[in-house]
């Protein structure tokens, strides 16, 4: 008997953290969507999803300073590693340094992160001239969330 109820209670956590693991949408403004262009600073691989970290870029192809007297760093997250790989994209599809456009819903709070929907175009090391488009990048996907 002590046996079975131990099984079960194994089992129970087993099955419980994964569903656990994944977070809602819940903290993101699903009622407005913000597109910016950065340059990547960092590209966290997670199991749930991976992030990258940017300077946010202007027009001009210069990091856009913020009152702190420092350039803007917004991050947003994507579908996962393991999601994105399929997609045929890896850490290797984006090198420091890569300018790229990205919609997103941003955090209800107001702090610079959000979640990926819509598309992600990726425009190479440097700004192009006229921005970082369609028209001048390369789409590599178009999330839906």
């Amino acid at each position: 008997m002590k046996a079975t109820i131990l099984a079960v209670a194994v089992m129970t956590v087993l099955v419980a953290a994964p569903a656990g693991a994944h977070h809602s949408f819940a903290m993101y403004d699903q009622t407005q969507t913000k597109t910016l262009t950065g340059k990547l600073t960092r590209y966290v691989p997670g199991s749930n999803h991976a992030q990258l970290i940017f300077e946010a870029l202007g027009p001009d192809g210069k990091p856009m300073i913020g009152k702190d007297g420092k350039p803007v760093v917004w991050g947003v997250e994507t579908g996962s590693a393991a999601a994105m790989a399929r997609r045929g994209l890896s850490p290797k599809t984006f090198p420091i340094g890569t300018v790229f456009t990205v919609t997103f819903f941003p955090l209800r709070d107001g702090r610079p992160f959000g979640a990926m929907t819509g598309e992600f175009i990726k425009c190479g090391s440097t700004m192009p001239e006229g921005g970082c488009s369609k028209g001048t990048g390369q789409t590599l996907f178009v999330e839906n969330n």
